[in-house]
């Protein structure tokens, strides 16, 4: 059976495409020695290669100490989790309380639903950002110069949990996993607030997260036999507050940070937690958003599954009022902006948070 296709409208389409399949796909057609040259991506002069970091560089929270009673231990893990998210934006989270089975579980899920035949998987394909579920490969043929070497799944897992419904027990796993990453997202979000001067409820509260927004996007990585020419996502930053994101042991996360990128090569059992921008507005600029890229490889395909959480879709996000002017004297450097609206500005193409930042005068 002739695998299926994704019709793009062809006044959208790059030159020499009328259609596109799946990575997933395209990579298991015989005879695949080289990549489509759609695919082929011109890296920005800015975007230098990465490199690999020593042992001891990337910040690393202990969640246990965050959760302690101990109040000298808190009050140190919250200076560590501050340090981290105003110099890095990112850090690898350990003894977070979310089992290795479960996080197993969860990525052999994937797999399976990656592995389903095509015309299962297509049930849920659609260009429409606000389906529940959808399956689909790289993004809109609108933002894209080129093709993403990537096929994703992408969830609303909160406030209504949706999913498919195969294979059996899959979604099952993933409901616990979305419960299990949402209740510790919550717990490191009251850190933050504790960080900013806050009551340790003040991102929950006045950011709705309740009834907040989080997706499960799950991402396939299939072997490209032309790895230094391909991309499986360009540098960009997650909307939402916070993002918890696991892997297969493959590799191909990398972060920039003061200008140099570096290979991200997780601890064992760990998640790797990185700030949106969401956090960066709400903080008024303290924290921020990190920019982040996947490589992709010619040995193993990766598999990924990033879980962000951000307030409510009715939301209105603005820097908080305690962090403009007083003893600061630090104005407002973000316009206001519905949760809502700026996720669709972002996932049509539009760098919303350049949008939103006021320039300095």
């Amino acid at each position: 059976m002739a695998p299926a296709t994704f019709v793009e409208n062809p006044t959208e389409t790059p030159p020499q495409v009328s259609k596109r399949v799946t990575v997933q796909a395209l990579v298991e057609s015989p005879g695949l020695a080289s990549i489509p040259s759609n695919y082929s991506y011109s890296s920005n002069p800015n975007e230098s290669a990465a490199s690999n970091p020593d042992e001891d560089t990337f910040p690393i929270i202990d969640f246990s100490l965050l959760t302690s009673a101990d109040p000298h231990q808190r009050s140190k893990i919250i200076q560590d989790l501050d340090r981290a998210c105003r110099e890095w934006g990112f850090f690898m989270l350990v003894n977070h309380g979310v089992s290795k089975s479960l996080m197993k579980e969860v990525l052999e899920g994937c797999n399976e639903f990656f592995n389903l035949p095509m015309e299962e998987k297509m049930e849920f394909e659609g260009k429409d950002i606000w389906k529940p579920i959808r399956f689909g490969t790289g993004i809109d043929v609108k933002v894209e110069k080129f093709f993403f070497w990537r096929d994703f799944l992408k969830c609303y897992v909160h406030p209504q949990f949706n999913f498919p419904n195969k294979p059996k027990g899959f979604s099952e796993v993933a409901e616990e996993y979305s419960k299990r990453t949402r209740e510790v997202i919550k717990e490191l979000l009251k850190g933050v607030s504790e960080s900013l001067g806050f009551e340790e409820s003040y991102i929950e509260k006045s950011m709705n997260l309740d009834s907040g927004s989080q997706i499960f996007a799950a991402n396939l990585y299939p072997v490209c036999p032309q790895p230094e020419i391909a991309m499986g996502i360009p540098a960009h930053t997650d909307h939402g507050l916070l993002t918890l994101l696991i892997e297969n042991d493959i590799g191909g996360l990398q972060i920039q940070h003061n200008g140099e990128w570096f290979n991200v090569h997780p601890l064992p059992n760990s998640f790797l937690v990185n700030t949106g921008d969401h956090l960066e507005i709400l903080s008024n600029g303290r924290y921020k958003s990190i920019k982040h890229r996947a490589v992709v490889n010619n040995k193993a395909t990766r598999i990924s599954i990033a879980v962000p959480l951000g307030p409510s879709l009715d939301k209105v996000v603005s820097p908080a009022p305690e962090l403009i002017g007083g003893e600061t004297g630090r104005p407002a450097a973000y316009l206001p902006m519905t949760y809502k609206d700026y996720m669709e500005r972002q996932l049509e193409g539009i760098p919303c948070l350049d949008h939103v930042r006021i320039p300095v005068a």
